[in-house]
């Protein structure tokens, strides 16, 4: 599994998805910050990336033609990042768990 990491999403998460070993990106290591939500999906489709965002309009995609890419969409407000990486922390297991069952969108609140 491949994650992308979104531009509204600081890099400490990246990082922190990188302590767990796996591999991932941010749009800012894609050249991706500037794109539209269409274009990084697109990029995910391509490489068979799980997109990382609190933004809806990934749910549409998500939906649509473009299904080598997942959606893992995060519905917490403004927050300190501490806040984002001690959720991830306790729903990682989960995410693994429906990641493998295969679903395509996994909401994480």
């Amino acid at each position: 599994m491949k994650f992308l990491v979104d531009n509204q999403l600081p890099i400490a998460l990246a990082r922190y998805l990188a302590s767990l070993g796996v591999v991932r990106k941010h749009v800012f290591d894609l050249g991706l910050a500037e794109s539209s939500d269409n274009e990084i999906w697109a990029n995910a489709d391509r490489h068979a990336y799980i997109v990382i965002s609190k933004d809806e309009d990934f749910c549409h995609l998500a939906n649509g033609p473009l299904r080598g890419a997942r959606f893992i969409w995060i519905r917490l407000g403004n927050c300190r990042t501490k806040t984002l990486l001690t959720l991830m922390e306790r729903t990682w297991p989960l995410i693994i768990r429906d990641l493998d069952a295969g679903e395509q969108i996994i909401e994480i609140r």
